[in-house]
């Protein structure tokens, strides 16, 4: 059975929807429902009951949903000794990156790193934060950045920066004119944010569940850029962090803090701690949190 698959359908058991499932993928629903016919065929027998409503395990379903886990670990495993020894043998460093976060550490920081470092290969690739999280959980790549808080388990975390989380709203909106705002500010304000494939969507939505109310989101996006674009033209409000906001420098937006409670949007650089040790891989978290603290003190200096 190909991984790929399995991830697939783990997917559609999470969501317990083949629609929601291909969203989260960002595949189509008739790409994963013939990727679940293709497991059925090979494996002789239905895996999904198909509703109206959505999807429900057949009793061969539910028992591969059982044992998948178990069967995804062994074989990541097996990957990740293999992908590892092979990168480490040919002096590359995998890098995935969650949006945005290459923004912050600046695209100077790696080109500096490949001259400073010539024999080792340095790649990139940059998805929503959920996407990195599965695709590191499934032993891709060997460096992670990606956004927290949040529980990572058996992986060294080391904070890059942390920055809050404040209310973007057109200068001309009413909201414009207070200090400070509370999350019960947004209650029926047109919202854009980020999909639910990013950390700060899942974030505020909590947020606001936990004050009582819904909120208005009119649109989800995959970066921060149109949700300032369209904040700009005032056709709703949004949420940032300074240091996009500061790169965007629009007179016509204005950041709002919170007041009541911890609004954190903090960044993380992850290693796996059972892999074996790499030099190369250790070089260059050292040059990117050297270069992050050089960032900060000039930061602050100004």
């Amino acid at each position: 059975m190909d991984v790929q698959d399995l991830e697939y359908f783990k997917m559609i058991c999470q969501e317990k929807s083949i629609t929601k499932a291909a969203h989260s993928l960002y595949i189509t629903p008739q790409g994963l429902s013939k990727t679940v016919k293709n497991l059925e065929f090979e494996l002789g027998t239905a895996l999904l009951n198909r509703t109206a409503s959505g999807v429900t395990l057949t009793e061969a379903g539910q028992y591969l949903a059982d044992h998948l886990q178990e069967f995804l670990d062994v074989s990541y495993s097996l990957k990740s000794g293999i992908r590892e020894i092979s990168k480490r043998q040919r002096h590359e460093i995998d890098l995935l990156s969650a949006y945005g976060i290459l923004r912050l550490v600046t695209p100077e920081c790696l080109w500096a790193f490949r001259q400073k470092h010539p024999e080792i290969t340095l790649n990139y690739r940059e998805y929503p934060d959920k996407q990195v999280e599965r695709l590191f959980a499934a032993q891709e790549g060997n460096v992670a950045f990606t956004i927290g808080p949040a529980d990572f388990g058996s992986l060294r975390a080391a904070k890059l920066e942390s920055f809050s989380i404040k209310l973007l709203v057109n200068r001309e909106h009413p909201l414009s004119r207070r200090s400070s705002v509370t999350i019960g500010d947004l209650q029926g304000e047109p919202l854009f944010l980020e999909s639910s494939e990013f950390w700060i969507h899942h974030f505020i939505v909590d947020k606001c569940r936990a004050a009582g109310f819904e909120p208005n989101i009119v649109f989800e996006t995959s970066g921060f850029s149109l949700c300032h674009k369209m904040v700009k033209q005032n056709k709703g409000i949004s949420v940032t962090v300074d240091f996009i906001f500061d790169d965007m420098q629009d007179e016509s937006l204005a950041l709002i803090p919170f007041s009541d409670g911890t609004y954190r949007w903090s960044t993380y650089m992850l290693t796996r701690k059972d892999s074996s040790p790499n030099p190369d891989i250790e070089l260059f978290c050292s040059h990117v949190l050297d270069w992050m603290k050089a960032i900060k003190e000039h930061r602050i200096s100004r």
